[in-house]
């Protein structure tokens, strides 16, 4: 009887563990990849960046772009086509750009390296390789910089006409 009462007993106790939740001690688990995932994206530390509810630094940069997107009509098939954009730092401190990041591997942004001082200008040069395209295409180049927001878009479109097609080039 005591050997029934102890099984039931057994029982109980893990049918009881099964119905945690499955989330409970998944984080000891993976620890180490989130450690690991830390490591290899560090925070970067941008002193212009707030919180949603804090306000803004007036005195950050100012990343003020002639024109947001560019249109370059028809492109020839196996073309390489670019197109400068110009940018104005309207804020009170020095603009520097960290990275410029196309929705593409045909999209290549190239850009001022050094900082721009408040007033000054600086260019974004964005080059499409239509290779392997045809057709309508719509490309975004995210700018990363020490601005308020700290992210502005761009964008290049056009159509990309088929092989027998003539078309701009460079």
């Amino acid at each position: 009887m005591k050997l029934s009462v102890l099984l039931a007993a057994g029982l109980l106790l893990t049918a009881c563990n099964r119905d945690k939740a499955p989330e409970v001690g998944t984080k000891g688990m993976n620890a180490a990849a989130e450690a690991a995932s830390d490591a290899a994206n560090p925070v970067i530390d941008n002193p212009n960046v707030v919180r949603e509810d804090a306000a803004p630094n007036p005195n950050a940069p100012v990343m003020t772009f002639a024109e947001q997107s560019f249109d370059f009509k028809d492109i020839a098939a196996d073309a390489k086509v670019r197109h400068t954009f110009m940018f104005t730092n309207t804020g009170k401190s020095p603009l520097l750009i960290e990275d410029a990041t196309a929705s593409c591997g045909c999209t290549t942004p190239n850009w001022t390296k050094e900082p721009v001082a408040p007033g000054a200008t600086g260019k974004m040069e964005v080059q499409f390789d239509s290779r392997g395209k045809h057709g309508l295409i719509n490309k975004t180049v995210s700018v990363r910089a020490n601005t308020q927001p700290s992210t502005t878009t761009i964008t290049i479109k056009g159509n990309v006409l088929d092989a027998g097609d003539k078309g701009p080039s460079l």
